[in-house]
């Protein structure tokens, strides 16, 4: 594709045209030019609504949708919540459930390090930032499980409307009972968004709180137990886990394909001719290995386009980052002599489509050892 220029033509479903940026430096003015906004009600009027990506792509009342005056109202209400969680009772907790999940199969000498462990942590972590209910958290996860298993438009469908249901309860129950927690901080002032902002936003930040983080978490552990040189330097400390999580954000994102946008006026990107109310799709992965940019030492280097740039960018980052420092810290010095169940990481599965770089499963086995003394929460 980069023989193309620095945007190539394709298909994101058939007879559904999008441009793909691979070039970084047009990715990075992209995502920071007001030209291109998240809003993709032009492009959807112009699809119709039997379109085979608008379960993807199609307008939803978050943040993450919307332009203008309603984007900022909603990112503040975001951000403001999110900046006041605690990052000691994130640790901790982050802490309480890495060490019962590593109780449940440390003995066995053997686990699968995605389904048995990174996805129910980051489930279980988002339970406890938005203040879920085990019952409404465990209806978003299935919710999740749905659209990560998805390979039509009706399945997709399905699992979103799942996941607002569950969101929707959420807030109902927060109505009631507020707490410290991040549903609570919506509704009440001085974001005090309604029910349905509520829902809609608490839908969105699970729905990216997720998958790629659990992905992050799988897909470096992946990369330590495949590549002797990055596993060896993380085992011994000459790479600290925040410098090994850049390496993969790197080089193996969760998200490889994100970040949409809609110009509403025809813009011309190089020579290319981009039309008018067409997405324009960044490739994470190619505009991370762009040879123009490209650096093999990625050490203390955090310029990669993983956590997105300008006004959408990632608000929950840190978040994100104590999540994965912190359990996949804990994992390393609690298993010993780890290796993968299958030869030389050929016989890992990845799951199909264009967005998510999401192993199946990531089996391994390790030396057996005693339970870990449970942590306070």
């Amino acid at each position: 594709m980069r023989k193309q220029g620095p945007v190539a033509a394709v298909d994101i479903a058939p007879a559904v045209p999008a441009a793909l940026v691979t070039d970084y430096r047009e990715a990075l003015r992209i995502l920071n030019d007001p030209r291109y906004p998240a809003d993709p009600r032009g492009w959807q009027q112009r699809v119709g609504p039997e379109c085979p990506a608008l379960p993807t792509l199609g307008w939803r009342p978050d943040a993450l949708r919307s332009s203008g005056e309603e984007h900022s109202r909603l990112r503040r209400a975001i951000s403001a919540a999110l900046d006041r969680v605690d990052q000691y009772g994130l640790d901790s907790t982050v802490a309480h459930i890495t060490t019962t999940l590593i109780n449940g199969f440390c003995e066995h000498g053997y686990a699968d390090l995605l389904n048995d462990f990174a996805i129910p942590l980051v489930g279980q972590t988002l339970n406890w930032l938005l203040g879920l209910s085990a019952e409404t958290g465990q209806a978003a996860l299935d919710a999740i499980m749905v659209l990560r298993a998805a390979t039509d438009s009706e399945t997709v469908k399905a699992g979103n409307q799942q996941l607002i249901t569950a969101m929707a309860d959420a807030v109902m129950a927060k109505r009631l009972h507020p707490a410290a927690d991040v549903t609570s901080w919506l509704i009440e002032p001085p974001a005090g968004l309604n029910d349905a902002e509520a829902t809609y936003q608490l839908a969105m930040l699970y729905a990216t709180g997720s998958q790629p983080t659990w992905n992050l978490i799988a897909n470096m552990l992946r990369l330590m137990l495949t590549d002797d040189g990055f596993g060896g330097r993380l085992l011994y400390g000459a790479l600290s886990v925040t410098d090994a999580i850049d390496e993969v954000l790197f080089t193996d994102p969760p998200l490889a394909t994100m970040f949409p946008r809609f110009p509403q006026q025809m813009q011309i990107l190089d020579t290319t001719m981009l039309p008018p109310h067409q997405p324009v799709l960044i490739s994470v992965s190619a505009c991370n290995t762009d040879p123009a940019v490209h650096s093999n030492d990625h050490l203390g280097n955090r310029s990669h386009l993983a956590w997105g740039a300008g006004i959408h960018a990632c608000p929950a980052r840190s978040l994100a980052t104590v999540i994965t420092t912190k359990s996949v810290t804990l994992l390393l010095d609690a298993l010993t002599e780890i290796q993968l169940a299958v030869a030389d990481g050929t016989g890992l599965q990845w799951l199909p489509g264009p967005f998510h770089r999401a192993l199946t499963a990531l089996p391994v086995t390790f030396s057996p050892c005693p339970p870990l003394e449970l942590p306070l929460a």
